[in-house]
């Protein structure tokens, strides 16, 4: 595996690999990696002929009071999971390197970014965006792969290659959970043993919701308080909020007929945990 670190070294990599017609398959993280992303690097290994992932923690995404600084970056465990992933490239570029001295260029946000993450972290998506176009634009890959556990996100970055002709094809793959049905997430770590075992509390809410739609219940508030009732049981859980929105435009469902993403996103001690759940409604059942 090669550690390439020079976006531009980068850059030259890959455009040699495209000239020879090889399909160069994309995976950016920020690292600290676990089961979740060894699903992604494994199924774009299946998809192509050729493998990058990205370790990169990128500071544009973080706000001012959030946790860049104590950001897990476990850097020699990650190379030995790509290793054993048989991941080609292993691209870690610096800050210096991605955000140069006069850097002035930022992407802005389209209306499925403005909800939700947005609204509860108003320089996060800014700085996807970003990082994500320029990621693209080193790498150029012919397809990247992204988790379902950050939906919003998955969602601005298909809205994004659309958008601006990037020439990626993007692929979302389901999320990978814990026994207990927590998503795999970095920030997991964070959890005292206490907050690890009552973490799966927002998955049971967002199952709860799921559970009455599949039972032909259409109204979008009623969805809502039902994943409600199961987070007000965990004292120790605080909502950012819970919602039931079209999954193609995330805004909210005053009434579900098809098809709906319930999104989830709670406060638990220090950590903040978000999750989902892609769910059909019955009468749109009847219809297949």
């Amino acid at each position: 595996m090669k550690i390439i670190r020079s976006p531009t070294s980068m850059a030259t990599w890959s455009e040699q690999l495209r000239r020879q017609g090889v399909k160069i398959g994309f995976v950016p993280t920020m690292g600290a990696l676990h089961e979740g992303h060894r699903a992604l690097i494994r199924e774009a290994r299946l998809r192509c002929n050729a493998l990058v992932v990205s370790i990169f923690v990128n500071p544009a995404q973080f706000g001012p009071r959030e946790d860049l600084a104590k950001y897990p970056r476990p850097i020699s465990q990650d190379r030995a999971l790509c290793r054993k992933e048989d991941v080609d490239v292993c691209f870690e570029p610096t800050v210096e390197d991605m955000y140069p001295s006069g850097f002035q260029t930022m992407v802005t946000l389209p209306t499925i970014a403005r909800r939700w993450e947005g609204e509860a972290r108003p320089h996060h998506f800014s700085g996807v965006a970003t990082v994500v176009t320029k990621l693209f634009g080193i790498v150029r890959p012919q397809i990247a792969l992204f988790g379902q556990k950050d939906f919003q996100q998955s969602a601005l970055v298909l809205q994004l290659v659309k958008d601006l002709n990037l020439g990626v094809e993007v692929v979302v793959q389901p999320t990978v959970r814990e026994k207990d049905g927590l998503a795999m997430s970095s920030r997991n770590v964070y959890l005292s043993s206490d907050d690890r075992m009552r973490a799966a509390t927002l998955y049971r809410s967002l199952q709860a919701g799921a559970e009455i739609i599949r039972r032909g219940v259409t109204n979008g508030k009623a969805v809502q308080s039902a994943m409600a009732q199961v987070i007000e049981k965990e004292p120790a859980i605080t909502i950012d909020y819970l919602a039931v929105c079209d999954p193609a435009t995330l805004e909210p469902l005053s009434s579900v007929m098809r098809q709906a993403v319930l999104l989830g996103a709670v406060r638990l001690g220090s950590v903040r945990l978000i999750d989902n759940i892609l769910v059909v409604a019955k009468q749109a059942r009847r219809k297949f």
